[in-house]
C-alpha cells in the first residue's frame, strides 16, 4: 500500500541525498515545500537546475566563478597580492576568510583534503597547480589554511614537502581554530586571530 504520493516520496529521497540531511529532516523540508507558496519550489528548482551551467572554476585559483569567465575577480583584482596565497580545501572556505576583512592576498582551492580512507590522494587535488603558481606568480608566502583535522594536517604536510627547497615562506593558521571545526563555520574573530597569529613552517 502506498502511503505517500510518488512525487512527494521522490522529493524526500532527493533531499535525503544531501549531506547532513537525515530522513526526518528530508520529510520536513519536503512538507514545507508542499505547503509553501508555489514560487518557493519553482525558485529552488530553477536555481538547482542552473547550477552546473552557470558556475565554473577559476583556471588559476580553482575558486567558483561565473560561467564564461576564466579567472576569479579575487585573482585579477590589482589591489590584491599574488605573492601571498592562502591555500584552502574548498571554495566556501574563501568566504570565511574574506569575512575577516584582513586578508589581501589571493587564494588556491585544493578541491578537498588528502584522505586515504575516502580514496582521495594528493594527485586528485590541485597541489601541482599550486607548485606551478609559486613559480609563475613569484609567490613569497603560502598560508596553509586547511582544517585542523587529521586530513587537514596530512594535506598541509604533503604541501610542505612539495614546496621544500623553493624560495617561499610557508605559514600555517594559528591554533585559534578549534580542532574539528571546519573553516567555513568558524566565527570571524577566531579566523581573524588565526590569520594574525599564523606560524612559519619553512
Amino acid at each position: 500500500m502506498q502511503i505517500l504520493p510518488p512525487a512527494l516520496s521522490e522529493l524526500i529521497e532527493a533531499l535525503g541525498a544531501l549531506p547532513g540531511v537525515g530522513p526526518r529532516t528530508a520529510e520536513r523540508y519536503a512538507y514545507y515545500l508542499l505547503k509553501a507558496d508555489r514560487s518557493v519550489g519553482h525558485r529552488l528548482a530553477d536555481a538547482s537546475s542552473q547550477i552546473h551551467d552557470k558556475i565554473a572554476y577559476c583556471k588559476k585559483t580553482f575558486a567558483l566563478i561565473e560561467s564564461g569567465k576564466e579567472l576569479s575577480d579575487l585573482y585579477t583584482d590589482p589591489s590584491r597580492s599574488k605573492q601571498l596565497v592562502a591555500v584552502v580545501a574548498e571554495p566556501f572556505d574563501i568566504l570565511a576568510l574574506e569575512k575577516t576583512g584582513q586578508f589581501k592576498g589571493t587564494y588556491h582551492v585544493l578541491g578537498g583534503l588528502v584522505s586515504p580512507i575516502d580514496g582521495v590522494g594528493p594527485e586528485q587535488l590541485h597541489i601541482q597547480e599550486l607548485v606551478k603558481r609559486v613559480e609563475d606568480d613569484e609567490v613569497e608566502e603560502i598560508i596553509l589554511a586547511t582544517n585542523a583535522s587529521v586530513e587537514g594536517e596530512s594535506t598541509a604536510l604533503y604541501i610542505q614537502q612539495q614546496l621544500y627547497g623553493k624560495s617561499v615562506t610557508i605559514t600555517r593558521l594559528a591554533r585559534g581554530l578549534p580542532v574539528g571545526v571546519d573553516l567555513e563555520y568558524a566565527d570571524q574573530i577566531t579566523l581573524g586571530r588565526a590569520l594574525e597569529g599564523r606560524t612559519q613552517l619553512l
